[in-house]
């Protein structure tokens, strides 16, 4: 497959802080690719990189066959964590200014504009000022900023942040149709469950390190088969038992438990028999949420000055 962006052995440090060390990966064009970690990881300074806002330390970079995204500003899209719109202006305006800098002509964004914000559900906000809008309102627009030069290569960062349900959904139907046209997407996010449906392939990063990477399904693969879903009513105080047991989370409607060494999840099944009524019971893959959790732990403690 070909590639949109290559990083070999990048280094970035702030004084004492070593925010990224050594950090290579792969991202194939035409994928959605998870750039995950938890706060502090060195995700959003890896993104700067990319981007040609900050420079590595060492190391290489290539994006779209360039050394960094600045040398080609009209094929990359990019949306911060951080708001960055001008609360006075109104929406079209703040579309139409941003079309530009990505070098369309004001008569080209117009109608992409409203295109856009119909999609998108903002049509009847066209001429409101930013400030009239509420925190879900203004991502979208923002989202829409950074979309609709149609670049080949996006940078979403906390693209969720905000959003109902509905408009959760609304973005990531984009977000497949941009993919599905030749888009590359690098989708930084701590919202897992979002993660695991859409990304074709990730690298977890923790202390400004890669832990864990490659394709969603060989990572899952990884961890083995041996979970178990289990919805019940009762006390389950088999749950408690570290001989049965190694790990529950409780997320209220169901459990996700994983066996102790040398425990088939049947054995798990019999207890939970004996002991409570059964709704349901399934043997699963780790969620990627599970695999983030165990991975971050066993890597050494979080936390970092800069992200």
């Amino acid at each position: 497959m070909a590639t949109a962006v290559a990083i070999s052995g990048i280094c970035k440090s702030f004084d004492a802080v070593h925010a990224v060390e050594n950090l290579s990966l792969q991202i194939h064009k035409g994928e959605i690719f998870g750039l995950l970690g938890p706060n502090g990881a060195g995700k959003t300074t890896t993104i700067r990189m990319l981007l040609g806002i900050l420079m590595p330390d060492s190391g290489s970079i290539e994006i779209l066959g360039r050394a960094n995204a600045r040398e080609i500003p009209n094929q990359v899209g990019f949306l911060p964590e951080e708001r960055g719109l001008f609360k006075r202006m109104t929406v079209l305006d703040i579309l139409t200014f941003f079309a530009e800098l990505k070098g369309l002509s004001h008569k080209a964004a117009l109608p992409l504009a409203d295109q856009w914000l119909e999609r998108l559900e903002l049509k009847e906000w066209r001429d409101k000022k930013i400030e009239e809008l509420s925190k879900g309102m203004q991502q979208k627009v923002q989202f829409i900023t950074t979309i609709l030069h149609r670049p080949q290569l996006v940078f979403l960062d906390e693209p969720f942040s905000g959003l109902d349900p509905v408009n959760t959904n609304l973005i990531k139907d984009v977000m497949l149709e941009l993919v599905k046209e030749g888009s590359t997407i690098v989708l930084s996010t701590h919202m897992m469950e979002q993660a695991e449906k859409l990304c074709d392939a990730l690298c977890l990063i923790n202390r400004g390190q890669s832990v864990l990477q490659g394709p969603l399904a060989e990572v899952k693969s990884r961890f083995g088969k041996n979970r178990c879903r289990l919805s019940y009513d009762g006390e389950a105080r088999f749950l408690q038992d570290p001989k049965l047991v190694s790990r529950c989370d409780d997320y209220g409607q169901y459990v996700e438990i994983q066996p102790a060494d040398e425990i088939r999840p049947q054995a798990i099944l019999a207890r939970a028999l004996n002991e409570v009524t059964v709704r349901s019971f399934d043997i699963t893959e780790p969620s990627l949420n599970e695999i983030f959790i165990t991975v971050v732990k066993g890597s050494g403690t979080t936390g970092g000055d800069h992200e």
